[in-house]
């Protein structure tokens, strides 16, 4: 499968796409950034918060919402009422984001995607025309409207929502906690849309296989092109200084999947001169505080609430080792972002962290929801400076080689033209993974 022979015109549709919001708002700014530089011509269609300013795009339109789901979750009737009169809350996409909010629901991606769907549609009827359709996670119904009007279209799933949905039943205390959570994830949609769109580009084996499983999408329907990671931002400084004995972790203690507990109980194993630094919310209730307490290490254990990405890199340059204790991870994202910035890692087996530490040959592996299988593999990396420098200087360069953004926009680039390819009739071999592994 070769990439396409000539520049393509590809419209990205994504219904949050600020960097602060979460991945896909990174997703979205970097691979469209990287498949510009290939020479194609990038159009945005980008729900809020919005993206950073992208220069590299053909052209950025904002879909407007009124945020009617984040002010009812945050109680703020005040500005949800005084800011939109009755007649605009009684539009029909508003008044379903506003109906949807207080029954439970996340409306966004539905709402989204019709939006989208009507834009495209605008400018079809005007005569323009787009080569493909990339919508980053969003998965509405209206992202099946454009594949029903004939536009080939493909979607980024890095993890099922079934994941998400899973953690928060852990999270749930009571039964009506719990069908809370059966309404508040549209699963159902997604899952439907997923399995009739032309093709789902995905980070890992380990999503790819959450994917069939969850959403039953069929295993050939289905390509591994990795994640990205910007090696020229997060790369090793050789000014910054190890801080001998610090261990980082970037999680957030709310997320059962982030196994924070299992950390600061394997922490509690450790010699009395190490510190664990987190990059988490540090409001007092944070269930951290208490843990740490009730394990007799509060005194050792930093969390630091919100920082810029500045600093995360200067965090993870200094620390002596990086810990990823989670129970599932799609990709791994932090565990990368250390292995670029010449840190070695001690990552949990769960979900697709062996995939990571395998292809970057940077980090060790300790068992999953085991404290003290995570400390001796801490307490080797602390002990042994040779094996330190030996994974850190092995991850800076895999990382680079399998994780860079134009090797994921390139991989992603093939994946449109075995789509085309396939829509003109003449299919090539289609595979489930981009084979990164060579």
């Amino acid at each position: 499968m070769t990439p396409p022979d000539r520049p393509l015109r590809i419209c990205f549709i994504a219904y949050r796409g600020n960097m602060a919001c979460g991945g896909q708002g990174i997703y979205l700014w970097f691979l469209a950034r990287e498949l510009a530089r290939l020479g194609h011509s990038i159009d945005v269609l980008v729900g809020p918060p919005y993206p950073d300013t992208m220069p590299f795009a053909h052209s950025v339109q904002t879909l407007p919402n009124l945020e009617l789901w984040g002010r009812w979750f945050t109680r703020d009737w005040r500005g949800l009422l005084a800011e939109n009169s009755p007649g605009t809350l009684l539009e029909p996409l508003n008044f379903y984001e506003l109906m949807s909010s207080r029954l439970g629901f996340l409306p966004e991606p539905f709402a989204f995607s019709v939006r989208a769907f009507r834009e495209l549609s605008r400018r079809l009827q005007q005569g323009q025309t787009y080569d493909l359709v990339h919508d980053v996670q969003c998965l509405g119904w209206g992202t099946w409207g454009l594949h029903r009007l004939g536009l080939p279209v493909v979607s980024t799933i890095h993890h099922p929502l079934t994941v998400d949905r899973r953690a928060s039943f852990i999270r749930d205390e009571s039964l009506r906690e719990a069908i809370g959570t059966m309404q508040f994830y549209p699963v159902g949609m997604q899952s439907r849309v997923a399995r009739r769109i032309d093709r789902i580009f995905t980070s890992s084996e380990e999503s790819a296989r959450t994917i069939v499983r969850d959403f039953g999408v069929r295993p050939d329907r289905i390509r591994n092109v990795l994640n990205g990671l910007d090696t020229e931002l997060f790369c090793p400084a050789p000014e910054t200084s190890k801080s001998d004995g610090e261990i980082l972790c970037v999680g957030r203690a709310s997320d059962p999947n982030k196994g924070i507990r299992t950390l600061i109980e394997a922490f509690a194993q450790l010699p009395e001169e190490t510190h664990l630094t987190l990059v988490d919310n540090d409001h007092p209730g944070n269930e951290v505080f208490k843990w740490a307490q009730d394990a007799g290490v509060a005194s050792r254990i930093r969390v630091t609430g919100r920082i810029e990405t500045s600093e995360l890199i200067h965090l993870y340059r200094r620390a002596t080792a990086v810990v990823v204790p989670s129970r599932y991870e799609g990709f791994g994202l932090p565990a990368v972002e250390a292995m670029a910035c010449g840190t070695p890692v001690v990552a949990t087996r769960a979900g697709a962290l062996p995939e990571v530490i395998a292809l970057s040959e940077g980090g060790l592996l300790a068992e999953r929801d085991n404290p003290a299988s995570l400390a001796r593999a801490l307490r080797t990396l602390l002990n042994e400076p040779t094996l330190r420098n030996r994974l850190a200087e092995k991850g800076r360069q895999r990382v680079e080689a399998h994780f860079a953004w134009p090797r994921v926009a390139a991989a992603t680039a093939k994946g449109y033209a075995e789509v085309l390819s396939e829509r003109s009739g003449v299919p090539e071999r289609t595979i489930t993974s981009d084979n990164p592994g060579h």
